[in-house]
């Protein structure tokens, strides 16, 4: 039985006072680290602060996104020796809004999902559609090669700890989301992609999310599904009572 993780990414949402203010106010209220793995991604601004605010609490804080290099002449960037120096424990890689906008690739992915490792970070690895690869049927060619890329040149003990997060770009921040069934099989798919390449106790192992529009009223049913083991949120985590509402129904999965 894999724990459910849910993990909320803020994108480029509330100002300092509002980020730590959300943490001091659900900290004490999030259900057992036995039953679900709660994360908050914020922006790198706010990290330090938050992974102290939370350091007596259950509740893991991440980082939306690093360079693969420990340091350099890179301005802008944040490196992950500086994410480990701080204990951030997450960081999401890959991010269709960074592929799109940033012009990240499955190559860069890759880099960064070694660098996270190499710092004790767990790296949480986006893949997902756009709408016209979804209606030409390539869906699952398009995600097995996110995902084979990304995790090129590492072991099976080293993929089982990951997390990848299935996200169709259609449905993200949309309000459209896909069908709990047609998520779970995407998200089946990338799973045997991990078998095929590393096997099925890894594959079993390896936990991977869904994410796109994902709310207190979707969250239950997709959990129900075999191959859906937690979710990514984006809007859904910004406020306090929808946020406590899909760990609450992660915890009773």
């Amino acid at each position: 039985m894999r724990k459910p993780i849910v993990a909320g990414n803020w994108k480029m949402y509330k100002t300092f006072d509002e980020a730590v203010d959300f943490v001091e106010e659900i900290q004490q209220a999030i259900p057992s680290p036995d039953k679900v793995d709660a994360v908050i991604c914020a922006p790198a601004l706010y990290l330090p602060t938050l992974v102290v605010a939370a350091e007596d609490s259950s509740l893991a804080i991440g980082a939306q996104n690093m360079h693969f290099e420990d340091e350099g002449a890179f301005t802008g960037e944040i490196s992950p020796a500086m994410l480990s120096n701080i204990h951030v424990d997450y960081v999401v890689l890959g991010h269709s809004e960074r592929r799109e906008m940033f012009n990240e690739t499955d190559e860069a992915v890759n880099k960064k999902v070694r660098a996270a490792l190499n710092h004790g970070i767990v790296p949480i690895i986006c893949c997902g559609e756009t709408l016209e690869e979804r209606e030409a049927g390539s869906t699952e060619t398009k995600v097995a090669g996110q995902i084979t890329k990304a995790l090129e040149g590492f072991t099976a003990a080293e993929v089982e700890h990951m997390v990848i997060a299935y996200e169709p770009i259609w449905a993200i921040g949309t309000g459209k989301t896909a069908t709990a069934d047609d998520a779970n099989a995407v998200c089946g798919s990338i799973r045997a992609v991990v078998e095929n390449v590393f096997g099925k106790d890894t594959a079993d192992k390896i936990r991977i999310q869904y994410g796109g529009s994902v709310k207190p009223e979707n969250i239950e049913e997709l959990l129900t599904k075999e191959h859906i083991d937690g979710a990514l949120v984006g809007g859904a985590s910004l406020e306090v009572a929808s946020f406590m509402k899909l760990l609450e129904a992660a915890a009773n999965a």
